[in-house]
């Protein structure tokens, strides 16, 4: 028995293979740069939440200074100290949800990739 042999690929069927080669490697470095963009731009988003956060946390504790002297035990019900509460509870959930969409940006793929 003879063994068949495909036929030698053509030029032009070489060049649409590196051609695709090409654009498949400019897409998935397309994605992976913007991808790379909203991972920074969430990561700063992240940090000023953050810090903002800390500065009410710095608040509070002055707040708490202050009254220790007078009636320590009524510093949970004034109502700065409920708003600044408040104010933490909303923080921190979009920090969490900032978190979330931060690790579903990484395990992200191009489209093409997630086939293969």
């Amino acid at each position: 028995m003879e063994e068949h042999q495909p036929p030698p690929e053509t030029p032009r069927k070489t060049g649409e293979k590196l051609w695709d080669a090409t654009l498949k490697t400019l897409h998935s470095a397309s994605f992976r740069a913007a991808q790379y963009k909203h991972i920074v731009q969430k990561k700063i988003d992240l940090n000023a939440l953050h810090k903002k956060i800390a500065g009410l946390h710095g608040d509070l504790g002055r707040l708490v200074d202050d009254a220790r002297g007078s009636a320590p035990e009524e510093i949970l019900n004034q109502a700065l100290v409920q708003d600044i509460f408040h104010q933490l509870d909303g923080l921190k959930h979009a920090a969490a949800t900032l978190e979330e969409e931060l690790a579903a940006i990484k395990a992200a793929n191009p489209p093409d990739e997630d086939a293969g």
